[in-house]
C-alpha cells in the first residue's frame, strides 16, 4: 500500500517549510513536494503607510539579507520622486550592497552548506554543524567568520548598524562614507580576497572527488535569469536583466522594472509560495532559475578580474554549455563571493564614494515605483502603488527565494527518488533531499513575509493522501 513520508525540519536553511514524499503501491518515491507553509502578509500590512517609511519596514521581513529589502525598495521609492540619485549615493548603496554579499555568501557556503561538504552528507548530525566544521578544520572556520564579519562592518559603517541599517532613502543616501572608515575597510581586503580564494579551493577540491554526485544530483533543465549591465556582465545592483534558455540562449532581456509585461506567478494549492514564471512561455515551460548559478548562467562575464578567471573555468565544465546541476550552486556562490571583495575595493578607491553629494529629494511625482535588484540567493522586486499623498495603496513583492520555488521542489523530487528508499529510511539520504533545497540558500521569512519559528519537515503519504511517516529533528 502507498504511503507518504515528512521530513521536519530541514536544517540549516532560513524560514518554515516542510518536505513530503509520496510513496507508490510498489514502495517507491512517485513524486516530492516541497510545502512552504508561512502565511505572506507583509505586504498587505504595508499599506496605508508612507512610501518614505518603507525601507525601514520592509528590511525587517529578514535579518539574513535586510540590506537586499533596504535598497530595492529606496530605489522603487526614487522612481514614486522621479529621482536619478547622484553618482556617489549609487557607489555607497552599492558598497552596502556588496558588504551583504559578502556576508551572506560566506556564512551559507562556510556554515551552512560546509557541514554536508566537508564532513559528508552521511555524517552523524551531531557532528554534522558549523561546530563540527571548526572542529575538523579551526583555521578555515575563523577565516569564515572573519568573512562575514567584513561584510558586515562594511554595513555597520554605513547603515550604524550590521542588521537592519538605517542608510538608503528616496533620492540617496543618509550619510557620508568616514575617510578613515575607507582606509580600515581597504587595509583588510588583500586577506578577504585570500579567504574567499581559500573558499574556492576548497568547494573546487570537493567537486574533484565528488564528479559524478556532482554530475547527477539535482541536474536539470529551466531557464535563467539575473541582472546584466554592459556586455552582458554580471551586475548584481543595477542593470536589465536577462532570461536565457536551458542552452544559454537569449529568450529576452528587459528593464526590471517593467517586470509585470514579463514575469506570472503561478499559485498551488499546497504552497503559500507562488511560482514566477516567463508569462510568454506559460506555466510551467517559463520556469527559471535565479541566485548564483542563475546569474552565472544568464551572464555571458564577470566585472573583475580574478572573477572573471574563475568565471572562465566555472563555464569550461560544459564546454561553455548551461550549467544545470544544483550543486554547483555552491561553486556559483563563491565565485560570485569573489567578486563582491574585487568590486569592493574597486568603490572603496574610487575618489567620488567620499562626496558630500549623497541625496536629490523631491515630492511625489508618480503613483509607482519598481525597486529591482540582486540579492544574495536572486532577482529581487520591490513594486509600490501610492496615492497622490504618498501612502501606499498595494504592494507587491517576488522575492528570489519565490523565484526558485519550482526549482527547488523539483530537486526535492530529483533527489527523492535517487536517494530515498521508503523501505530503509537512512538519514543520511533525508539529508540529501534538505541538501537540495540547501543548495538555493532559500530564505522562506523573505518569500512569504511571516513571523515565527521557523522548521521545516519531510512527510511519506500513500497514494490517496494519508500521512504514514514523518521524519523531523
Amino acid at each position: 500500500m502507498g504511503r507518504k513520508i515528512v521530513i521536519e525540519p530541514v536544517t540549516r536553511i532560513e524560514g518554515h517549510a516542510k518536505v513530503v514524499v509520496h510513496v507508490d503501491d510498489q514502495g517507491k518515491v512517485e513524486k516530492a513536494r516541497f510545502h512552504v507553509n508561512e502565511f505572506r502578509g507583509f505586504e498587505k500590512f504595508c499599506e496605508g503607510r508612507l512610501f518614505f517609511e518603507m525601507p525601514l519596514i520592509t528590511e525587517r521581513i529578514c535579518g539574513i539579507c535586510p540590506v537586499s529589502h533596504h535598497l530595492a525598495s529606496a530605489k522603487a521609492c526614487d522612481q514614486i520622486i522621479g529621482v536619478d540619485p547622484p553618482r556617489p549615493a549609487k557607489l555607497l548603496r552599492e558598497l552596502m550592497h556588496m558588504g551583504q554579499i559578502i556576508q551572506s555568501h560566506s556564512m551559507h557556503f562556510f556554515e551552512l552548506a560546509g557541514p554536508d561538504l566537508l564532513l559528508g552528507f552521511d555524517a552523524d548530525p551531531a557532528v554534522r554543524n558549523v561546530v563540527g566544521v571548526a572542529q575538523l578544520d579551526p583555521k578555515l572556520a575563523v577565516k569564515a567568520i572573519q568573512l562575514r564579519k567584513y561584510g558586515q562592518e562594511i554595513i555597520s559603517a554605513l547603515g550604524e548598524r550590521r542588521v537592519h541599517p538605517n542608510f538608503a532613502v528616496p533620492g540617496g543616501v543618509n550619510a557620508t562614507l568616514d575617510p578613515k572608515v575607507r582606509d580600515g575597510l581597504l587595509g583588510r581586503l588583500e586577506e578577504m580576497t585570500g579567504y574567499v580564494k581559500d573558499g574556492l579551493a576548497v568547494i573546487k577540491g570537493w567537486m574533484e572527488q565528488h564528479a559524478q554526485e556532482m554530475a547527477s544530483f539535482a541536474v536539470f533543465a529551466t531557464g535563467y535569469l539575473g541582472m546584466v549591465g554592459a556586455k552582458d556582465s554580471l551586475q548584481l545592483y543595477d542593470g536589465d536583466i536577462n532570461l536565457v534558455d536551458y542552452r544559454r540562449k537569449l529568450i529576452k532581456r528587459f528593464d526590471g522594472r517593467n517586470y509585470l509585461d514579463y514575469i506570472g506567478e503561478h499559485v498551488e494549492s499546497w504552497s503559500y509560495l507562488k511560482f514566477p514564471f516567463y508569462k510568454e512561455m506559460g506555466w510551467p515551460e517559463g520556469v527559471y532559475r535565479v541566485g548564483p548559478l542563475g546569474r552565472l548562467n544568464a551572464a555571458k562575464r564577470m566585472a573583475t578580474p580574478g572573477a572573471q578567471k574563475e568565471y572562465e573555468a566555472f563555464m569550461q565544465l560544459r564546454g561553455g554549455e548551461v550549467i544545470e546541476g544544483t550543486l554547483y550552486y555552491h561553486y556559483a556562490r563563491m565565485i560570485e563571493d569573489l567578486y563582491a571583495v574585487e568590486r569592493t575595493r574597486e568603490l572603496l578607491e574610487d575618489p567620488e564614494i567620499l562626496s558630500s553629494d549623497i541625496r536629490q529629494s523631491g515630492p511625489v511625482k508618480n503613483r509607482e515605483g519598481v525597486g529591482v535588484i540582486e540579492a544574495p540567493r536572486g532577482t529581487l522586486w520591490h513594486h509600490y502603488w501610492v496615492d497622490e499623498h504618498g501612502q501606499l495603496e498595494k504592494a507587491n513583492l517576488i522575492v528570489a527565494t519565490g523565484n526558485n520555488n519550482y526549482a527547488m521542489s523539483r530537486a526535492v523530487e530529483e533527489v527523492a527518488k535517487a536517494y530515498v528508499d521508503p523501505n530503509h529510511l537512512t538519514e543520511g539520504a533525508l539529508n540529501r533531499v534538505e541538501a537540495a533545497i540547501r543548495a538555493y540558500d532559500p530564505c522562506l521569512s523573505c518569500s512569504t513575509h511571516s513571523l515565527g519559528q521557523m522548521p521545516i519537515a519531510m512527510i511519506f503519504v500513500d497514494p490517496q493522501g494519508r500521512e504514514i511517516g514523518r521524519f523531523g529533528r
